[in-house]
């Protein structure tokens, strides 16, 4: 072997062990290879299917490096399009990103195609007259497990934009979910049956040998509850469904009026997640009430706490009657943090929507996932 060959090839392995060390390093300050990027979301038009926005917004962090975005009610088309009151959209759809050590994001969006290749819910709805919201979720083994809260309409409804009504929890599994989403096989698993109004999918989480579901009381101050599934029992979830009870114990089943009161005031979405660095739990969600302009971030020791009362962190511009754009119509929710994508700082998504419906045809600034990458407040509250 002549000398230049040999420097070269000692040169690529020099490089190769560099990138090696680099990427150790990076887990062992707790920065995920994802937090070179901040994620962006933008409409992409296009015949038949093209992703004109989308809520909800929750991601998953595979093994392989992608994220698995997952969305809400999702417009589509060349443009779009609102009949009366009614928008041209699939209930849900997915997004897959990734992020490479250049800082380079790209996100590709999903929806499903039926048999005539025509749009549809990327997760179908077991029930008739009823569709999913695909929620949080986390991967378990080889598997993409995801929360699907059912929803049907609600009949005669004073605001038209909360015409609906929740009526169940399922949990898809895909099973290792390859390049593909469009081929991916989902399996659909019943888990709380309709009329508890109390159904696990706010946020999801793996902590040791369990998936820790939470869930947003209907009725009195809307707490949030605590359910979980031992992993090796997933493949018959309603069966090793465990709640977290008054007394502080874990018992079989689902209870919700017998169950502890995580937060006393909850969110029927947010996010909660570990961050090593702090040795806490951290709660990103909007403030608990209606139409609140408030984002908190709340911290605990443990993920059933006791979970402090948080401290604001954001004011969403859009409701705020003083600046540019404001319209009165405007409210947002939806707030999740995506600690992936962190470098000790805090990234977060909401989303803003309209109670007057037809304007989503023609406000081209909501209605899509807003970004938010802030400085981690030095003193947690």
């Amino acid at each position: 072997m002549n000398f230049e060959l040999r420097g070269s090839i000692l040169n690529r392995r020099l490089l190769f062990l560099l990138a090696c060390f680099s990427l150790l390093g990076r887990f062992a300050l707790g920065v995920s290879p994802h937090s070179a990027c901040t994620p962006e979301f933008h409409l992409q038009q296009g015949m038949p299917i093209g992703w004109l926005g989308a809520d909800a917004a929750y991601s998953i962090p595979l093994p392989d490096g992608r994220d698995v975005w997952i969305f809400g009610d999702t417009m589509y088309g060349e443009k779009r399009v609102v009949h009366g009151d009614s928008p041209t959209m699939v209930r849900n759809s997915i997004g897959v990103s990734t992020c490479d050590a250049t800082g380079h994001w790209n996100l590709d969006y999903f929806i499903r195609k039926d048999a005539q290749g025509q749009p549809h819910d990327f997760f179908t709805a077991r029930m008739p007259n009823t569709w999913y919201w695909a929620m949080d979720g986390f991967v378990a083994g080889h598997d993409l497990w995801v929360t699907l809260l059912c929803i049907r309409n609600l009949p005669n409804a004073k605001l038209q934009a909360m015409g609906f009504e929740t009526c169940g929890t399922d949990l898809a599994r895909i099973s290792a979910p390859g390049p593909d989403p469009q081929q991916w096989k989902i399996d659909y698993l019943p888990l709380v049956p309709d009329g508890v109004h109390a159904y696990p999918s706010a946020t999801a989480v793996i902590q040791g040998h369990d998936a820790y579901l939470f869930a947003q009381q209907e009725s009195g101050t809307r707490p949030l509850l605590a359910t979980r599934i031992p992993v090796k029992g997933l493949a018959d979830p309603a069966k090793h469904l465990q709640y977290l009870a008054n007394n502080g114990r874990w018992l079989s089943g689902y209870s919700p009026q017998n169950a502890m009161q995580v937060m006393k005031r909850g969110s029927s979405e947010l996010s909660i997640r570990y961050h090593p660095d702090l040795h806490r739990w951290l709660a990103v969600m909007f403030a608990p009430g209606m139409f609140s302009s408030k984002i908190l971030l709340r911290t605990a020791p443990s993920l059933t706490g006791p979970w402090t009362e948080g401290q604001t962190i954001y004011q969403v511009p859009e409701m705020q009657p003083a600046k540019p754009g404001y319209d009165k119509d405007t409210f947002c929710y939806a707030a999740k943090e995506h600690p992936e994508f962190e470098r000790g700082d805090l990234v977060f998504t909401y989303v803003c929507n309209t109670f007057a419906i037809p304007k989503l045809a023609t406000n081209q600034a909501i209605y899509f996932p807003q970004v938010v990458h802030m400085t981690m407040p030095v003193h947690l509250q």
